[in-house]
């Protein structure tokens, strides 16, 4: 079975990886275009086209993809596979493969259709998220579900969860390649009474607010770690909180608790949070315990 890969950023690699190892005929790599990254604004092939090209594969970094069905159709293949793509697809293009267009989507479908699924599901404190393999349509994520894979948060930050996720759904790539190549190709309705949908994040989303609950805070500090970085200030500075859990403690929200090789114990609204790892203005990503050690953090400190 011949197939067309879609995908982007270094979370799409590794189900390219995988489909690649497990003999499976990709015959194109679909792609954004090389973007101006860096100081010096230097064009930049996207993680998946580096792979693919290292591969000796044919990429297309298109910069819009719907003007091209002709050019898919000439790929003679039966399947897209799509990861984090960034593009709207039309129907045209969904037509152009025998076998249709299967996105590898972030989230137990039909929660969290949308641009943020895997902060998304931090935030909202589910126990559980994962990887759906479902049929593409033209409706936000909505398309008839192959299959799922399920995987636990834990107090994962979205950075490491993005990265297991990314795993998980290599494997579902190679299952749901297995499923079609075989003729099971079953398919099962989304509840649409069940969806929800979530939006891209962005900076004004971070703000720290320790009237929350402790529990609320540490959700939205993990969500946002490494970016765009929960944020608060330290006597008027910036800081960026980077992974937390939630822990007890009584005192006025925004006091610092304690400060010590435990990590910095901060009250809430409710109960507390307890900072892992931090980052000061202009400085490097650190763990909070080096924080305590030297001085930067005291117990009686406000965090606002």
């Amino acid at each position: 079975m011949k197939i067309v890969y879609a995908g982007s950023p270094e979370y799409a690699v590794a189900p390219l990886k995988a489909l690649i190892e497990a003999g499976k005929e990709v015959v194109a790599v679909i792609t954004q275009p090389d973007k101006p990254t860096g100081r010096k604004k230097m064009l930049t092939p996207t993680p998946v086209k580096s792979y693919a090209l290292s591969l000796g594969l044919p990429v297309y970094d298109l910069p819009r993809l719907r003007e091209h069905a002709d050019k898919l159709r000439s790929l003679g293949a039966e399947l897209m596979i799509t990861c984090a793509y960034g593009q709207i697809l039309t129907q045209e293009i969904l037509d152009a493969f025998p076998l249709g267009v299967y996105n590898l989507h972030a989230s137990l479908l039909p929660l969290f259709r949308g641009a943020s699924p895997i902060q998304s599901a931090i935030l909202a404190g589910c126990g559980h998220t994962g990887v759906t393999v479902m049929k593409t349509e033209l409706a936000l994520d909505s398309g008839a579900i192959l299959l799922v894979k399920r995987t636990e948060i834990g107090t994962k930050t979205a950075g490491e969860l993005s990265e297991e996720l990314s795993k998980v759904s290599a494997e579902a790539a190679v299952e749901a390649v297995n499923l079609l190549e075989s003729g099971q190709n079953q398919l099962m309705l989304q509840d649409e009474a069940r969806a929800t949908y979530c939006r891209k994040i962005s900076k004004s989303d971070a703000k720290v607010d320790f009237s929350e609950s402790g529990e609320e805070v540490a959700r939205l500090i993990n969500a946002m770690s490494p970016s765009p970085a929960a944020y608060c200030s330290l006597a008027g500075s910036a800081v960026n909180l980077l992974k937390a859990v939630p822990c007890a403690g009584t005192g006025t929200a925004g006091e610092v608790l304690s400060a010590d090789k435990n990590g910095i114990v901060v009250a809430c609204g409710s109960g507390a949070v307890k900072v892992l790892r931090l980052q000061f203005a202009g400085g490097k990503a650190i763990a909070a315990a080096d924080a305590a050690n030297g001085r930067k953090i005291k117990a009686g400190d406000f965090l606002d």
